[in-house]
């Protein structure tokens, strides 16, 4: 199992309200704009999941699996060509502050481990970013 960690963000709003954006995926709506067309396709959402179409992936769906509040969100990929946890942490520093790290564990084959590490690392860090840069 092939792990990626993403850089520690810091975003400026308390734990509860990041995480009261973060746990409900229909909070997606917001940030649909933001979504780069030309490599995202076919974004579907609802309060527990999230599908979408990445060239040459093909479709990818996550489904949350637990939610501890102002803490972490667990996602499990229910449609993909590589199974995927995900998770989100977060860690109140101050009042209005808050750090966030995203996790990945893949269950790469030593064959395609070489091949996808990279992009999937650069993704992890600017599906991080975006999220750092959320309304809150």
């Amino acid at each position: 199992m092939a792990e990626f960690v993403s850089g520690t963000k810091h975003i400026p709003h308390n734990d509860e309200r990041i995480f009261a954006m973060l746990s409900d995926l229909s909070n997606l709506e917001k940030v649909r704009d933001r979504i780069p067309q030309d490599k995202i396709k076919d974004f579907e959402f609802d309060s527990d999941s999230c599908s979408i179409t990445v060239d040459p992936v093909g479709k990818v769906t996550f489904q949350v699996v637990e939610r501890e509040p102002n803490k972490t969100i667990k996602f499990v990929t229910t449609n993909s060509p590589i199974p995927l946890f995900l998770w989100i942490q977060l860690k109140q520093v101050d009042g209005e502050d808050t750090c966030m790290r995203l996790t990945v564990r893949a269950d790469l084959s030593p064959l395609i481990q070489p091949m996808v590490s990279k992009p999937l690392q650069e993704g992890l860090e600017k599906i991080a970013d975006i999220l750092a840069c959320l309304p809150y």
